[in-house]
């Protein structure tokens, strides 16, 4: 290893950001629009418990299934 690289850890002081924050946290960006209705991190945290209360966890959801398109009769001309 060069010489430049060789790090002295006598000289080393404690990461000052560390253990800040007792949990760990998780950044997200919102949309502009979203951002707007929710404009603090309480409200969003709210609103996303809330969320939980009502979707059931733990149970396999069925993916969404592709929409085949329906076939519809032809239409017939009604006279004016």
């Amino acid at each position: 290893m060069r010489e430049e690289y060789r790090f002295d850890y006598a000289e080393a002081r404690p990461n000052r950001f560390a253990g800040h924050g007792s949990e760990e946290r998780l950044v997200v960006v919102l949309d502009s629009d979203v951002a707007k209705v929710f404009t603090s991190p309480e409200s969003v945290n709210s609103a996303l418990r809330a969320l939980i209360h009502i979707v059931p966890i733990g149970e396999k959801r069925k993916s969404p299934t592709k929409q085949t398109k329906r076939k519809t009769p032809a239409r017939t001309q009604t006279p004016r």
